[in-house]
């Protein structure tokens, strides 16, 4: 079958090779019977075993499309920003909003690791039974790692417990940021567990802010996950705004095959 010159899908080399499968991404929010039979040829081709694909949630039909296809929604993508200069909305705090707010270092990895792999469960991916857990954990705790190596975040707060911080026992929480243009990202936000209800939460979201008001970042953006109202609004009670709703299905091989019998 002739793909289109500039087809709206890929492959995902890193997730493939992380959840050990091929995994692929269909892009642009739209989906209709013709492109449907494009995508299922390519699936075949590339021998895809789990195919991601992002609808834009003001387009029923596609989400019908969708589901009438064998995907299967596991999240609603939730992204809130805010103008980082709008005298409406809620100041950015100072740099340093709270005494044990501090930059990520060496020491802190194993703590910081252990607070991902526990703390994003809310996630598309463990709402797939189709993807191990144990993987799942070792995606955020991974991604913490990278993000503290540079490779995923330009930088990573980490809120202490009030202890002795050298050795990196203290760490009880982290945020990500990065800038993309004017634009700032807030990535990966947790609070230990043990420490939640002591208002961690904000302090980083608040050192976080601070950190892209500093880079320049002109506007603040997060993506989150529809079923995690706490962090919707934490997020919210800082300013930022959702802006956009979009749905995250995935499909499995077997999936398909049962929609082409």
């Amino acid at each position: 079958m002739v793909h289109p010159p500039c087809p709206p899908w890929e492959i995902l080399l890193w997730d493939s090779g992380f959840f050990a499968c091929r995994i692929g991404r269909l892009n642009g929010g739209r989906l209709d019977a013709a492109l449907l039979s494009a995508v299922d040829a390519w699936c075949r081709e590339e021998a895809i075993d789990c195919l991601y694909f992002l609808a834009d949630a003001e387009d029923p039909a596609v989400a019908r499309t969708a589901e009438a296809a064998g995907f299967r929604l596991v999240d609603l993508r939730v992204t809130l920003d805010r103008e980082m200069a709008a005298l409406a909305l809620p100041p950015v705090p100072d740099p340093a909003p709270h005494p044990t707010i501090r930059p990520a270092r060496p020491e802190d990895l194993p703590a910081l690791r252990r607070i991902a792999a526990a703390s994003h469960r809310d996630s598309r991916f463990y709402a797939d039974p189709g993807f191990d857990r144990a993987r799942c954990d070792e995606l955020y705790a991974t991604w913490i790692e990278e993000s503290c190596r540079g490779r995923m975040a330009a930088a990573v707060l980490v809120a202490g417990d009030g202890r002795d911080g050298k050795d990196g026992k203290d760490a009880a929480g982290y945020i990500t940021c990065r800038l993309e243009g004017e634009v700032g990202e807030i990535g990966l936000l947790a609070v230990d567990e043990a420490a939640r209800g002591r208002r961690l939460g904000g302090a980083l979201v608040g050192a976080g802010l601070a950190w892209l008001a500093a880079q320049g970042a002109a506007r603040a953006r997060v993506v989150t996950q529809g079923r995690n109202a706490r962090a919707q609004r934490l997020y919210q009670a800082h300013g930022l705004l959702t802006r956009s709703i979009g749905l995250w299905f995935h499909r499995w091989a077997a999936a398909r095959g049962r929609r082409e019998t």
